[in-house]
C-alpha cells in the first residue's frame, strides 16, 4: 500500500498518502466524513457522463485510490460513518475489487468509469451506481447483503452477474446495456435475488440471459425493450423461478417514471414492453402470474416465444399478435388462461401439445368459432389432445353445448387425415347424427324418410304373396317396417313389389341400416366419452 496509508505502529493512519491529487484528497476526506463528494460543474451538457465532453484531471480519481478506500480505508471521523459517495467523478484505470470484502456503503451518481469495473466474488453491504457510464461490469458470484442498484447506467460491453447473490433488490430501471463479445447484454445465469428484480424501461441490445435464476418476489420488465435480431433469443431464461409475478407490461413515461404496478395518470405517455427476438421461459416456475399485457413481439420465422413446461397459476396472454415466429405452450401447466382472440398467431405458428389449463378467462369477445380456430392453428397435423382439453374446460364451466361443438370439430378435423372410404363414412356420420353429438338429427332423418316412403308406397302395386294370409295393407307401417332394421312389424313378408317399387324398398332398407349404424357409432362414442 502507498506509504502514509494503512496501519503504522498499531494505529490506523488518518492522513491521506502524499501522492494524491486534489480531487483524490477531497474524496479521502469525504469518505471519512461519510458525505457526498460532488465535482459537477453545473453545466448539464458538460456533466453528462454519457456525453462526449472530456473530463479533466480536476474531476478524475484513480481506481487504485478508490480501491484503497473501500478495502482498507481510514477510520471515520468521530460521530460519523465512513462511506464512499461520489457524484460527477471520473474513475481512471480498472477498478478491481475482485474477492474483496467491502464494508463501507457505496454510492456513485453520474460518474464515468474509464475502464471496466471488476467485482467478481466481492462482498458488499449495498452498492448503488446511478446514471453512470461503465465500459463493462464483471460481477460473477458477487454477494450483497442489501441492494444492488444500477438504474439509468449505460454499460457498453455488457454486465455479468453469473451466480451473484443479491440480498434484497436488484434495480436496472432505465439502464442501457450493449452486447459483450459473446453477444450477451446481461448474463445473470444462476443468480439469486432476495426480493424484487426491477428492470423497467431497460434497453437491452443482445441476449438477456437469466438461466436458472431465482427471484424472491417479482421480476418486472415493464416498458422494457429487448433487442437481439441477429441471434435467436432476446430473453433466455429457462428454469427461471419467480415467487410471484413476471411482468412484461407497459410503463408510464413521465417524471417520475410510473411503473411497479401503478396505473399511469390520465394523459401519461405509455411505453409497451417490446421484444425483437425470441423469448425462452422453458421449465419456469412462477408463483402468481406471467403477464404479457400489450406486449409487442417482433420475431423471425426461426424464433419463438417458448413457454414449454412452464408452471404458473395464471398466464395473461394479452399482447400483440406476432406476425412471424411461433408461440410454444407444449407441456405447460396453467390454472387460469387469460387471453384475447387478437393475441394468438395463426395456423402453423402455435404449438400446444400437452398444454394443460383449467379455466378460460377471455378478455373481450372470444366466440367459440374463434376458439376453434385457435385450437386448429395448434394442430395442423391433427392431434386430439387440444380439442379434448378445451371440451373438458368448457364442460367443467357448465357449457355442455359448446363442449359438444368442440368434440364435433375434433372429428371433422380428424376426418381430413383418413383414407377415402373412412372419410366418406365420416361424412355420413356427420350428416346424419353429427358423430353422435346431435342425436336428434337421426330422429329427424328417420321421420323425413318414413313420411316420404309412406307417401310413395300409397301408390305402389302390392299383390300379396299368399291370398287370404296377409294383414290389411298399410303403406305407413310397411315403410316403417322397411326402415327399422332388426325390428319386424309384420308387413314386409306378406307383400311382393315389382320393378321400381322393389328398388325403392331396397333403398329404404339401406338408408335405415346406414342411419342405425351411424346412431350406434355415435352412441358408442358418447358412452366411451362418459
Amino acid at each position: 500500500m502507498t506509504e502514509g496509508a494503512g496501519i503504522r505502529d498499531g494505529v490506523r493512519d488518518v492522513d491521506p498518502p502524499g501522492d494524491l491529487t486534489a480531487a483524490e484528497r477531497g474524496m479521502w476526506q469525504a469518505f471519512r466524513n461519510g458525505s457526498m463528494y460532488d465535482l459537477r460543474t453545473g453545466d448539464p451538457t458538460a456533466d453528462d457522463p454519457h456525453g462526449g465532453r472530456p473530463w479533466g484531471p480536476e474531476r478524475s480519481v484513480r481506481a487504485r485510490v478508490v480501491a484503497m478506500l473501500l478495502l482498507n480505508g481510514p477510520p471515520a471521523l468521530d460521530g460519523r460513518v465512513s462511506s464512499l459517495k461520489l457524484t460527477g467523478i471520473q474513475i481512471t484505470g480498472v477498478l478491481d475489487l475482485a474477492g474483496g470484502t467491502i464494508v463501507p456503503y457505496v454510492e456513485m451518481k453520474d460518474c464515468r468509469f474509464e475502464k471496466e469495473l471488476l467485482l467478481p466474488e466481492a462482498r458488499f453491504t449495498t452498492v448503488r451506481l446511478v446514471g453512470c457510464s461503465v465500459p463493462r461490469l464483471e460481477a460473477a458470484r458477487l454477494h450483497t447483503e442489501g441492494d444492488l442498484h444500477l438504474p439509468r447506467c449505460r454499460f457498453h460491453h455488457g454486465v455479468r452477474l453469473t451466480d451473484a447473490q443479491i440480498g434484497t433488490d436488484l434495480l436496472l430501471n432505465q439502464a442501457v446495456v450493449h452486447r459483450d463479445r459473446h453477444g450477451r447484454s446481461i448474463t445473470g445465469d444462476g443468480m439469486t435475488v432476495g426480493q424484487d428484480l426491477q428492470a423497467e424501461m431497460l434497453e437491452s441490445d443482445g441476449e438477456l440471459s437469466l438461466r436458472g435464476a431465482t427471484v424472491g418476489v417479482s421480476l418486472s420488465l415493464r416498458g422494457s425493450r429487448l433487442k437481439n435480431p441477429h441471434d435467436r433469443l432476446a430473453l433466455n431464461a429457462p428454469q427461471l423461478t419467480v415467487e410471484r409475478t413476471l411482468y412484461m407490461t407497459p410503463a408510464g413515461v413521465g417524471n417520475p417514471l410510473q411503473t411497479s404496478g401503478r396505473t399511469p395518470a390520465r394523459g401519461t405517455r405509455v411505453q409497451r414492453f417490446a421484444c425483437e427476438g425470441g423469448i425462452r421461459l422453458d421449465d419456469g416456475r412462477f408463483g402468481d402470474a406471467v403477464d404479457f399485457e400489450q406486449a409487442r413481439f417482433v420475431l423471425r420465422d426461426d424464433q419463438e416465444i417458448s413457454l414449454r413446461r412452464v408452471q404458473v397459476p395464471e398466464l395473461r396472454f394479452l399482447g400483440e399478435r406476432p406476425r412471424r415466429g411461433r408461440v410454444v405452450l407444449s407441456g405447460a401447466r396453467i390454472v387460469n388462461l387469460m387471453d384475447a382472440a387478437s393475441s394468438w398467431p395463426g395456423a402453423g405458428q402455435l404449438q400446444m401439445g400437452g398444454f394443460q389449463y383449467e379455466n378460460l378467462v377471455p378478455r373481450g369477445p372470444f366466440p367459440l368459432a374463434r376458439r376453434l380456430e385457435w385450437v386448429a392453428a395448434a394442430t395442423p397435423e391433427y392431434s386430439p389432445e387440444p380439442y379434448e382439453r378445451l371440451a373438458a374446460v368448457l364442460r367443467d364451466g357448465g357449457e355442455d353445448e359448446d363442449a359438444r361443438e368442440v368434440l364435433l370439430a375434433k372429428q371433422r378435423h380428424r376426418r381430413e387425415f383418413l383414407p377415402l372410404a373412412a372419410r366418406l363414412w365420416g361424412y355420413v356420420q356427420d350428416w346424419t347424427v353429427a358423430y353422435g353429438y346431435r342425436p336428434g338429427r337421426a330422429a329427424l332423418w328417420m321421420a323425413v324418410l318414413w313420411a316420404a316412403a309412406s307417401l310413395a308406397f300409397r301408390h305402389a302395386d302390392h299383390p300379396p304373396i299368399k291370398t287370404g294370409e296377409h294383414p290389411p295393407w298399410n303403406p305407413s307401417l310397411f315403410a316403417l317396417d322397411l326402415l327399422l332394421p332388426v325390428i319386424d312389424l309384420g308387413q314386409v313378408g306378406y307383400w311382393q313389389l315389382h320393378g321400381g317399387w322393389q328398388w325403392l324398398a331396397a333403398a329404404v332398407i339401406l338408408l335405415g341400416w346406414i342411419l342405425a349404424t351411424a346412431v350406434a357409432a355415435g352412441a358408442t362414442r358418447l358412452l366411451r366419452r362418459g
